[in-house]
């Protein structure tokens, strides 16, 4: 079983996303006086008393609202609250019960699920003034000061005792596939694809999505987490201290804990200068990725488009040659069971480890393919090879005197590894150390 879903919904600026990030730990959440701001639904993991669940913002609910925005966030909103085992109603003392109130409260009241009714901006019980609260029928409420996390601890210990009685599964060996581009590359779309319901709001209004979403799913019996992540235009297009400048950073994090990336592009655009900067960054940070050339079925094409679209690759990611790539269509479906076989693949690889017989057996045939070139009348010697670590695949030289080998040869030496073990769609890592700096 998943771990209890607990969903927080209201009416815009009633506190939702700073409730979310005090109790997740962390700035997981987008904060702003902006309405509007959070639009998808944002999941993260959360604890009370040694009960674990998933807690769900969501984007603030306007019923009354022409903007097709906040319809989509109406849509996401019930989304969370069908997915939910508990809700938490959140209002707001400070500006008191509006008729939107009035309009989520009968909207949860249809659910017949445990709806827990929070007062939020409460910063002082005892002389504030909370009758009107009563007038929404749901009974007791739970007066609570969101930025100074007080009422808290009654506010949850009732969440986790509606808890459905049932064990849970936490997944820690889920797969987590990171989903990142340039804005309308079709990220979110793919995403929901892959997961097989509108799991994020998928719009051509660019930027609609702003928080990197994390969504456990099962595909073939094996546990996945999707990261929709924000589209990441160039910097100099990004406002300072805007909410885009948030939501990119928060994507690069997403890389940063991801195990796959995939690198989403827009076939009708090409390769850009952005898509390349993502790949770079990706691959700094040593992720296995798969380059996805996504609305496949719109370009035109002839015998050769494929060939051209890989030789434009392989010249813009020269320098991370061992790349993947796959073309595909998230609007139709086209591919996409494929997508998740090299997601497979490149995780498989980023996973390697050889062992240090077979290693040293590799490295040495290498080297006497190819000497290492000689400085001065001084050739480094390669002692031996080991590999302490994966994620991506580390290997560690010990040479008689490390800056003698040029940087030509450790690409040499990084190729051979490669093609003897086969290392495509990951980054490798060589260190090379003088043999006096082994412990």
């Amino acid at each position: 079983m998943t771990k209890p879903l607990v969903a927080i919904v209201g009416k815009p600026n009633v506190g939702k996303s700073t409730f979310f990030n005090k109790v997740c730990g962390g700035r997981i959440s987008i904060v702003s006086d902006m309405p509007g701001v959070t639009r998808d639904r944002v999941y993260a993991d959360a604890e009370w008393r040694g009960r674990k669940f998933t807690l769900i913002d969501t984007g603030g609910i306007q019923f009354e609202s022409d903007d097709i925005m906040f319809r989509h966030i109406k849509k996401q909103a019930e989304i969370a609250v069908d997915l939910a085992d508990v809700i938490l109603f959140f209002t707001d003392l400070k500006t008191g019960l509006t008729r939107e109130d009035y309009d989520v409260c009968d909207l949860l009241r249809k659910t017949n699920k445990p709806v827990l009714l929070v007062v939020n901006k409460v910063d002082n019980y005892l002389e504030a003034d909370l009758t009107e609260f009563y007038s929404l029928g749901l009974g007791d409420f739970y007066p609570i000061a969101a930025e100074q996390k007080q009422g808290f601890g009654d506010l949850l210990e009732a969440v986790v005792e509606n808890f459905p009685d049932e064990d849970y599964d936490d997944n820690p060996d889920a797969i987590k596939i990171a989903v990142v581009g340039k804005p309308n590359a079709g990220k979110s779309s793919l995403v929901n694809r892959i997961l097989g319901y509108d799991r994020t709001i998928v719009s051509d209004i660019a930027g609609t999505t702003r928080d990197a979403i994390d969504t456990p799913f099962t595909y073939n019996g094996k546990n996945y987490i999707v990261i929709d992540t924000a589209g990441m235009r160039r910097k100099r297009a990004i406002e300072d201290e805007s909410v885009e400048q948030y939501s990119v950073i928060r994507s690069l994090n997403a890389v940063r804990r991801a195990d796959v990336c995939l690198i989403v592009m827009d076939a009708n655009e090409g390769l850009s200068e952005q898509d390349v900067k993502i790949a770079g960054f990706i691959h700094d940070e040593g992720k296995p990725s798969v380059v996805v050339i996504n609305k496949w079925d719109l370009v035109e094409k002839d015998t050769y488009t494929v060939e051209k679209f890989k030789k434009q690759l392989s010249t813009d990611l020269a320098f991370m040659d061992y790349f993947k790539y796959i073309t595909l269509s998230a609007l139709t479906g086209q591919r996409v069971g494929k997508l998740m076989e090299m997601v497979d693949y490149v995780y498989e690889k980023s996973n390697f480890r050889a062992t240090t017989g077979l290693l040293n057996d590799v490295v040495t045939d290498a080297v006497r393919a190819v000497e290492p070139p000689s400085s001065k009348g001084r050739r480094a010697k390669i002692k031996y090879v080991t590999q302490p670590t994966t994620q991506p695949p580390t290997f560690v030289f010990f040479v008689s005197d490390a800056k003698l080998l040029h940087f030509s040869y450790r690409r040499y030496l990084e190729n051979c590894i490669r093609r003897s073990f086969q290392l495509d769609g990951t980054p490798v890592k060589l260190v090379f150390r003088d043999d006096s700096d082994k412990e």
